[in-house]
């Protein structure tokens, strides 16, 4: 089953010490980049949780939240930086006086400051540890079940290119008996009009002929374009990666523009467009899938 890059996954646990949110949400990218968001204390643990979390979400623009409210705090662990406090306070205060306004709130202001009040959590708690992965776990499976549901839309969008692809082919074909019908014209009144020339070169002629005959022929391209699709259907069911259909959605670029450059009739021209127009779908799409 192919997964799509775009995901979001979130759970929440509450305990009598803590109440632990996890969020996980990503988006399409080359390259795995996981944005990790979590409070001091657990910064210890960050490398090991990216390794955790970041090879099972394995490609794309990711972020990852851990949110920790404590509903015991020990009274050791909550911190004032006094002298940082005091010159906020007293800053605040000659502000206030310069410009005549009221001094009112100015305590409450200074201890409402970055890094005046907060909480010393140098040691983290196993047991808090241990809660953070579990629910890390439960928000992760509901991420990649979103992925997986994602995926099943592209798989259905994907096929129905692939197989818009294969049903123009076949409308090429409506317009093969008037190509060469007009082809062979066209080879005809040149021939007359070489013949009558005095520096014709017979061998010359039939040199470029066969060039030219072989050039023309387009059966090659459409069976392998049709090649091409179908094996990217059957893919599809194989849990491929995006990559991999990236290589095959290219294969079929060549010989979609192979035969546009063959094609030497209008109509035809119109349907190579229209195959374009599909590969392009297609390829956007692939951008998505893991």
């Amino acid at each position: 089953m192919i997964r799509s890059m775009t995901g979001y996954g979130v759970a929440e646990t509450h305990t009598e010490k803590y109440t632990v949110k996890v969020e996980i949400k990503s988006l399409n990218g080359k390259y795995l980049d996981l944005n990790m968001r979590m409070p001091r204390f657990l910064m210890p643990k960050e490398i090991e949780l990216r390794n955790t979390f970041g090879k099972r979400i394995e490609r794309g623009s990711a972020s990852l939240g851990v949110h920790v409210i404590k509903h015991e705090i020990n009274e050791n662990e909550i911190q004032i930086n006094e002298p940082l406090a005091k010159q906020y306070y007293t800053k605040l205060k000659a502000l206030s006086q310069q410009l005549d306004a009221s001094d009112q709130d100015i305590f409450k202001i200074t201890t409402g400051m970055h890094d005046v009040i907060y909480q010393d959590l140098e040691q983290l708690d196993p047991e808090l540890y241990q809660l953070v992965l579990q629910v890390g776990e439960k928000a992760f499976n509901e991420f990649d079940a979103f992925r997986k549901r994602e995926g099943e839309t592209l798989n259905i969008i994907l096929n129905q290119y692939a197989n818009t692809i294969i049903s123009l082919i076949q409308e090429i074909e409506k317009y093969e008996n008037e190509r060469i019908e007009i082809t062979k014209e066209r080879i005809k009144t040149k021939l007359h009009q070489l013949m009558d020339d005095e520096s014709f070169d017979e061998n010359r002629f039939e040199q470029e002929l066969i060039y030219y005959v072989e050039k023309f022929d387009i059966n090659e391209e459409k069976i392998r374009l049709k090649d091409h699709c179908t094996y990217f259907c059957d893919s599809l069911t194989q849990n491929p990666k995006g990559k991999s259909l990236h290589f095959i959605a290219q294969e079929m670029g060549r010989e979609i523009n192979t035969l546009g450059s063959k094609a030497n009739h209008a109509e035809i021209q119109k349907i190579v467009i229209a195959m374009k127009e599909e590969l392009e779908k297609i390829k956007e799409q692939v951008l998505n899938l893991l």
